[in-house]
């Protein structure tokens, strides 16, 4: 929709007033926003975010979420923490596993709703929850990584049981999801990251739900073909077998086509060498670390800096503390970004850029 350059900044027009506007901080748009329709407009139909996209500008905030159906924000670049408004579902959505992923200015919750499974959808643009267009096939226990407006779900667990081969890409922008070719290997309880502009998913557990998959897969996102890489994550297998069973999927973040993972039983991170399809311990996790089994712990990229996020194990509130390194060469520095007291276990957690 073209605006009047007279509602935007007069004395500017509208090309530059824009150009202005895409140098601000997002924490500002809402402000923005209050100023006249023609900015609310502006900013609620997503135009001003698709520009930053294309020029690069992106902006991460960290979303997380303690105790259903709350949420809560905070942005690393200016320390600030924000509460989103209450999700209006069900308290049989509070009590099923969830899953979380941002994409776009899109955060999706995929949960269920007594034994109906249903995605609910924070926008950015708005401030407001909604209900999510369906996946092609309803999935629980899958990986999932997202790439600006798109993100794409792999594997997982089906309502019979199953474990799934099957992937599908959704793409915030039009709210669709598009069938993608079957990996080679149906996995459940994987995780996956965008690395060098293709697909990745590691880890889980094979068809018969007992053996651990160290074999990684790798989708091209122009060939649309997986190809399966032996041997590429065989981290876990060093643990001991309760640990294996029982931990989360594989803590891996993706920082400047780097992928990293995060050691929870010997506290340790690593860094895959993509040469010979390798792994070396560069450092120690952050001393506060702590977790349950590798629950409560998170681990994730935000820009060019690691996160570790941790929130209480065992006591009913406490302190949640994110930490965070920008890799170089050397072992990890941790900087403590923020701490905040909170109600209880961190349950869901990721990271929106745009």
């Amino acid at each position: 929709m073209m605006l009047n350059s007279s509602y935007l900044i007069h004395q500017l027009g509208r090309d530059l007033s824009i150009n202005c506007l895409l140098r601000l901080s997002r924490s500002d748009y809402s402000s923005i926003s209050a100023l006249n329709k023609s900015f609310r407009s502006l900013i609620r139909e997503g135009e001003l975010y698709q520009l930053r996209r294309k020029m690069g500008i992106i902006e991460h905030w960290i979303y997380f979420s303690c105790e259903s159906p709350e949420w809560e924000a905070f942005d690393p670049n200016r320390g600030q923490w924000m509460h989103l408004p209450t999700m209006n579902c069900g308290e049989s959505f509070n009590l099923s596993d969830k899953n979380s992923l941002a994409v776009g200015t899109e955060l999706l919750v995929f949960g269920k709703e007594v034994i109906t499974p249903i995605i609910y959808k924070y926008s950015l643009l708005t401030n407001m929850w909604s209900v999510g267009n369906k996946m092609n096939t309803y999935r629980c226990h899958f990986g999932y990584a997202s790439l600006g407006e798109i993100a794409i779900l792999a594997g997982g667990r089906d309502p019979f049981d199953n474990i799934l081969s099957s992937a599908e890409l959704y793409n915030s922008d039009t709210g669709k999801w598009e069938i993608l070719p079957n990996m080679n290997k149906p996995r459940e309880m994987c995780s996956c990251v965008f690395m060098d502009e293709k697909f990745y998913v590691l880890g889980g557990f094979a068809a018969d739900k007992i053996t651990q998959l160290t074999c990684g897969e790798e989708f091209d996102m122009k060939t649309k073909k997986w190809r399966e890489i032996p041997n590429m994550f065989p981290i876990q297998n060093e643990t001991v077998e309760t640990q294996i069973y029982f931990g989360p999927p594989p803590l891996i973040a993706v920082v400047k086509n780097v992928l990293y993972a995060a050691d929870y039983a010997k506290h340790e991170v690593k860094r895959y060498v993509k040469d010979n399809n390798s792994w070396v311990t560069i450092g120690r996790l952050p001393d506060q670390a702590t977790s349950m089994n590798g629950w409560g712990l998170a681990f994730q990229a935000c820009g060019d800096q690691l996160l570790v996020l941790k929130g209480p194990i065992f006591e009913v509130g406490g302190m949640m503390e994110i930490n965070a390194w920008v890799p170089d060469e050397g072992a990890p520095q941790w900087n403590r970004l923020a701490r905040k007291q909170i109600a209880s276990f961190l349950q869901n957690c990721t990271v929106m850029g745009c």
